[in-house]
């Protein structure tokens, strides 16, 4: 007996020792957490040791020291690591380094958010379904250092900070939340040059598992229902409320969720510093590409920001994924755009490869990696957003950060001039072939060009009811083709109307940044049965 305690007594010593002879090692690179104008919160993950040092300030030189605390990330000695800066100024470049023991980082640089009142334009990146696909395991890596970093760096210059306000990613981080390893190789070692220096704000996707893992590794607003802490919560930054949703099962269904924005919708609406919404969801509402990934409850969170958006005038976005390909939709009768803005790593969900289908909101679907730039003008006098997907291409042809899509949309009305209705005008016309004609399109702002019409017959003059309704976009890029392509949106043609009946009818045109104009002049016709 006493050996075998000898000998488990040396066995302990040898431990210990091999732990103190072991050298920290930072295992995940420092990254930036909910930013404020006067915080921000850095993590980091280092092999093992309690030490949660930053040293910071305004030059290379830093001069100041924040501690902040560690803890068990995987029931190892492994630690992540979270310290809070305070007492910052707002829209102001800072240096810092993190520290743990003798393992010392880069001196890294970030920029906190300015306040509504500044008036400051900044720049956001939205990606999503990054997790790992095995045929092609570094497209990730692709995506955020030839993509997003090479990117900015050719169009701006200058330092990443004053480029990018923000990473915002709407879920399916890692192929497998529940693996450790995932985390540190898959997501954030391929991205520490983006989130060393830029915040990152993700909701969960259905790959995350609701993995505890997740709510370790990120720090994000505790805004939301408390007994769902970083499930939902909001962000502001400048004139712009960013918002989390949770739209997996299990918090899809959840009346707290809705609930809760629906009241914050309401708060926004009386906050005069907001002029944009821009929410993020992993499911999306309907998807060109595939079907079954649809999600009823994003349905309703479209309907909610639709609303605000034109209760209110604040034009929103809901950015998505789930769908592995890039598609822009916007809403018919509301200034609410539709991006998903996948993908940034998953295997791409090709044409026909799945069940698809071709929706009337969607002018835009491509099966192509990228990602999303938002360009915010804070000019409180004529705000807006403008839209630019930067595409990565597919297996089959390769895109060097190439431009594929953009819009602009206004806070302000630019109304189009009301179309003119020309024919039919008071003539009786055979019942199966009608033929509706209408004018030029004309706008006093420049650029403007048409970009929607929409139709209505009715047999009443109030068109309370129409018995035809029709709303076409000047492109619809579906299945690789343009099928609007040789629409000039000035006719339409109305097919299953009645005999020997009296009609009316009208029309509107809506411009490329989303603004209707007013209705046209209302004309009559006569069917027949020739």
């Amino acid at each position: 007996m006493k050996n075998i305690a000898l000998s488990c007594t040396l066995c302990i010593f040898m431990l210990v020792g091999h732990a103190q002879n072991k050298e920290v090692s930072i295992q995940i690179q420092p990254y930036l957490q909910d930013a404020t104008p006067n915080s921000i919160k850095i993590m980091w993950e280092t092999n093992l040791g309690e030490e949660s040092i930053v040293e910071w300030g305004l030059g290379p030189k830093l001069g100041k020291q924040t501690k902040g605390v560690a803890f068990d990330v995987n029931f190892t000695e492994a630690r992540l690591h979270e310290v809070k800066l305070e007492g910052l100024k707002r829209f102001t470049e800072y240096y810092y380094r993190v520290k743990t023991g003798k393992a010392i980082s880069d001196i890294y640089q970030f920029k906190t958010p300015p306040f509504a009142s500044d008036q400051e334009s900044f720049k956001i990146v939205a990606m999503s379904d990054m997790q790992k696909d095995h045929n092609n395991p570094d497209k990730f890596s692709e995506v955020v250092n030839q993509g997003v970093l090479t990117y900015l760096e050719k169009e701006f210059g200058g330092k990443l900070p004053n480029n990018l306000a923000m990473v915002m990613i709407p879920g399916d981080l890692v192929e497998n939340g529940t693996k450790y390893d995932q985390w540190k190789n898959d997501f954030f070692n391929p991205a520490e040059k983006l989130f060393s220096e830029v915040p990152v704000y993700p909701v969960l996707g259905n790959h995350e598992k609701n993995s505890v893992f997740y709510f370790k590794y990120f720090s994000l607003p505790e805004n939301g229902t408390p007994a769902y802490a970083e499930h939902w919560w909001f962000k502001d930054y400048g004139n712009t409320r960013i918002i989390g949703l949770n739209s997996n099962d299990g918090y899809s269904n959840s009346r707290d969720q809705y609930q809760w924005l629906s009241t914050l919708l309401e708060d926004t609406a009386k906050n005069d510093e907001v002029d944009f919404v821009f929410a993020q969801l992993h499911h999306p509402h309907k998807s060109e590409l595939w079907i079954p990934g649809e999600e009823d409850f994003s349905g309703k969170v479209v309907a909610l920001l639709e609303n605000f958006s034109t209760e209110t005038g604040k034009p929103s976005i809901h950015f998505f994924g789930h769908t592995h390909g890039y598609s822009r939709g916007q809403s018919k009768e509301h200034k609410h755009l539709w991006i998903n803005v996948a993908s940034a790593g998953g295997a791409i969900d090709n044409w026909g490869e799945f069940e698809g289908r071709d929706y009337e909101e969607f002018s835009v679907t491509q099966d192509e990696y990228g990602f999303v730039m938002v360009e915010v003008d804070g000019n409180r006098e004529d705000p807006k957003f403008t839209i630019k997907r930067i595409s990565r291409g597919n297996e089959e042809e390769f895109r060097d950060n190439e431009l594929r899509d953009s819009i602009t949309i206004w806070k302000k009305e630019r109304k189009p001039k009301p179309p003119v209705a020309l024919s039919p005008n008071n003539q009786t016309i055979d019942f199966t072939e009608t033929i509706l004609k209408a004018g030029e399109f004309s706008s006093d702002f420049n650029n403007a060009f048409h970009a929607a019409s929409h139709w209505q017959i009715a047999t009443s003059k109030n068109f309370e009811k129409p018995v035809f309704d029709s709303w076409k976009q000047h492109e619809n890029w579906y299945y690789k083709e343009n099928r609007q392509k040789d629409d000039d949106l000035s006719d339409e043609r109305a097919n299953r109307l009645a005999p020997n009946t009296t009609y009316y009818w009208r029309v509107r045109y809506r411009d490329q940044n989303l603004n209707w104009s007013d209705w046209s002049n209302s004309l009559t016709f006569n069917t027949i049965n020739k």
